[in-house]
């Protein structure tokens, strides 16, 4: 497109901002409601990791798996699943994601290829592995792509993932989304090597490091490794370096953080202001359509708040549905 200088047309980067500013918004709201006392369980916000969830999943479809992790709003609303449905599930009713059951650290939709977020740190590493299997034996060119943050790439199950992609050539990508800290831990502390590239390279898989809060960074970056993988290039990791606006859980006073270090990544580091400012600075989107964008978004997640509110909880009945899967 003349006078476009990005890899998108104007309708994707419009769809593109539409759900970075849906995972924005509705974690937010979470953050609020949660506060509250409204939202039964645990929550862990995706706030201020956009970027690096929709400029990887964005590129996928429903016949590609993601594992995600006890951080997975974002991943899902990337991916596809429907936020009303998201909302429900978070509140812990009937008509979510997962009939209610599941909650935030367990949501998953299969037909979006979402396989679910995990409470356990680094488990998503050989689900992928084990969808990544499935798509090598379908040979249409699907892949997997496993999340994890700095602290759950410590795992073994997630190190003994790689290994097995490279071992079986698998189309797997595994993501390490590197927000700085492992709960309260600083990864300078609790991680040995420079650069998660060097873990990559201890199982003979090629991995890069790119700015997880430049949308479009992420975007080229993640394109060629899926499609490396996609046409029988095997496994790859990919380190976003990115930060998150909240806690490692909600109440997390974060006591662990510098002076001025939150203030410092909202007002510098926020990469819903960075895209805005790019496509609004090329001309290619205007303000206005923008702003139009993130009113809509504030009635969807409001609306999904009040029908989740008002929705029944599941019955006695529920209880033992969804034990057992049938073949």
């Amino acid at each position: 497109m003349a006078g476009n200088p990005f890899p998108l047309d104007k309708p994707a980067l419009l769809e593109a901002y539409r759900k970075m500013r849906t995972i924005r918004e509705f974690e937010e709201r979470l953050h609020v409601d949660f506060s509250r006392g409204d939202i039964p369980g645990f929550v862990h916000l995706y706030a201020g990791e956009e970027a690096a969830g929709v400029g990887i999943i964005g590129q996928l479809g429903d016949g590609d798996r993601i594992a995600s992790t006890h951080r997975g709003h974002g991943h899902c609303i990337a991916k596809g699943v429907d936020p009303m449905a998201m909302m429900l599930e978070i509140y812990g009713k009937k008509g979510g994601s997962c009939g209610g059951k599941g909650g935030s650290m367990h949501i998953a939709d299969l037909s979006k290829g979402m396989m679910g977020a995990n409470g356990i740190l680094g488990a998503g590493a050989p689900l992928a592995c084990g969808a990544g299997l499935a798509a090598k034996y379908r040979k249409k060119g699907e892949v997997a792509i496993s999340f994890v943050g700095d602290g759950a790439s410590n795992q073994g199950t997630f190190l003994e993932s790689l290994n097995l992609a490279a071992v079986w050539n698998l189309p797997v990508i595994f993501v390490v989304e590197n927000n700085g800290y492992a709960e309260s831990t600083s990864r300078d502390y609790g991680v040995a090597v420079d650069s998660y590239v060097d873990r990559a390279a201890g199982f003979g898989l090629p991995g890069v490091t790119v700015d997880g809060t430049d949308f479009f960074a992420v975007h080229e970056a993640a394109g060629e490794i899926i499609q490396r993988a996609r046409t029988g290039g095997g496994p790859a990791l990919l380190e976003c370096k990115m930060v998150r606006f909240h806690g490692h859980f909600e109440g997390d006073a974060q006591t662990y953080r510098a002076s001025g270090e939150l203030d410092d990544i909202r007002a510098n580091h926020d990469c819903l202001k960075k895209f805005a400012a790019a496509v609004t600075g090329a001309g290619v989107v205007g303000a206005d359509e923008l702003a139009s964008i993130d009113r809509a978004v504030l009635d969807l997640i409001e609306l999904a708040v009040v029908q989740a509110k008002a929705a029944p909880l599941p019955t006695a009945a529920d209880l033992t549905t969804d034990v057992y899967v049938s073949y």
